[in-house]
């Protein structure tokens, strides 16, 4: 049975995103609401693209590097940002002990060798032993046509020091719900002490553009925010980053890291995709919530574009009173890591005791100056899974 003395804080966030690196640049961009997305390279599909990094802080070693693909070096650069964040980077006694839960994707595939491929097919008559001969070839030997999941992980393992137990979650927005959720269930029930938690991912992919477009889930053409897709929907991928170091209060306490906010709960749920569903999975969530989560509190919304589930979270929020900001308006929609990048701005929010400015023509955002101690994060899946996170100020 779990401890609820166990206070889960958070001491730690490595963020990146089209807005920047760090919470200073995320903040600063969310106030002035001018959002960076691409809306020509992948026509008709709008992107958010990743700011430009230095891998070589996060990452020295080349061979490290070339050993990645794109959303691997978001990740594990981000990790590396939390892990200095929480002052414990390079401190093998806390690292030997660390918990690491990653939510990641299928991982990438490699455009040119799959054109390749395609291309030798229909040029030749024995088309196994082409595609047998060409599989030997031009893939590396650890990896198949999908970059596997668990290599981000891996990687922050070998790179960072990273080296308690380690899982990988896959299932798209659900997945990042359920890798915070089991992070902050293990610490609240004495399992563990320190984790790190978040995912990544790479969003300026032709390939992952194609498979989700087969589905009409991707904003096409021009560029709205969230809650102005109302007769063309859909979400705009972002490329981006998010790690979380959580800790439990006493552990943090006990080598002297200052909280950043206060994880208190995270629920999530699995709604029948019908007329209400949403509603009431969220109804459900909502209710579980401390009695006060209200008070001083504002709504960071993970509200995706996309139909129908964008439009139902909306009504949903509409009828609590509360300010709402959402977040893909302006960084995107990334997925697996979505959750915990929104939990990361939540807290930055409630640290410094006020919401960041409106992004939105509809006029369901509004401005707030009102003080803010505690913000309630949504994460409605585009497809399926929900989920609901309270963050709050440690004063």
């Amino acid at each position: 049975m779990a401890d609820t003395a166990r206070e889960t804080w958070i001491t730690g966030i490595g963020i990146m995103s089209c807005l920047g690196e760090g919470p200073d640049a995320h903040w600063r961009g969310l106030n002035e609401c001018n959002p960076n997305y691409d809306a020509t390279t992948f026509t008709p599909y709008v992107v958010h693209p990743m700011a430009p990094i230095n891998l070589d802080a996060q990452i020295p070693k080349k061979g490290d590097q070339r050993q990645m693909e794109p959303w691997q070096r978001y990740g594990t650069y981000a990790a590396g940002l939390a892990l200095d964040s929480a002052g414990v980077k390079g401190n093998k006694e806390v690292l030997d002990h660390m918990d690491m839960i990653v939510a990641a994707g299928g991982g990438e595939r490699d455009s040119v060798v799959d054109d390749a491929i395609v291309t030798g097919l229909l040029k030749t008559d024995d088309k196994g032993r082409f595609l047998n001969e060409r599989l030997l070839s031009d893939l590396r030997p650890t990896l198949f046509l999908a970059q596997l999941s668990n290599l981000l992980a891996g990687s922050i393992s070998i790179v960072h020091g990273v080296i308690g137990s380690s899982r990988t979650f896959m299932g798209e927005e659900a997945s990042g719900v359920e890798a915070v959720r089991i992070a902050y269930a293990r610490i609240a029930a004495g399992q563990s002490d320190i984790a790190l938690v978040g995912g990544s991912m790479n969003a300026e992919r032709r390939d992952l553009l194609m498979v989700y477009g087969f589905g009409g889930y991707p904003l096409k053409d021009d560029f709205r925010p969230v809650w102005e897709r109302t007769s063309e929907s859909g979400f705009a991928l972002g490329s981006l980053a998010a790690f979380l170091v959580l800790e439990e209060r006493g552990h943090a306490e006990r080598r002297g890291a200052k909280p950043l906010a206060r994880l208190a709960t995270v629920k999530s749920e699995w709604a029948k995709r019908e007329p209400g569903g949403i509603d009431a999975a969220l109804g459900r969530l909502w209710d579980a919530l401390p009695a006060d989560a209200a008070t001083n509190a504002a709504v960071i919304s993970g509200a995706s574009g996309a139909a129908p589930a964008t439009a139902e979270e909306g009504e949903f929020l509409a009828g609590r009173g509360l300010p709402v900001r959402a977040t893909g308006s302006q960084i995107g929609h990334a997925l697996e890591p979505q959750f915990a990048m929104n939990i990361a701005l939540a807290a930055l929010a409630v640290g410094r005791g006020k919401l960041f400015a409106p992004c939105d023509g509809s006029g369901f955002e509004t401005p707030s100056d009102e003080a803010l101690d505690r913000a309630i994060v949504t994460a409605v899946g585009h497809f399926r899974g929900e989920g609901l996170a309270l963050v709050e100020a440690v004063r």
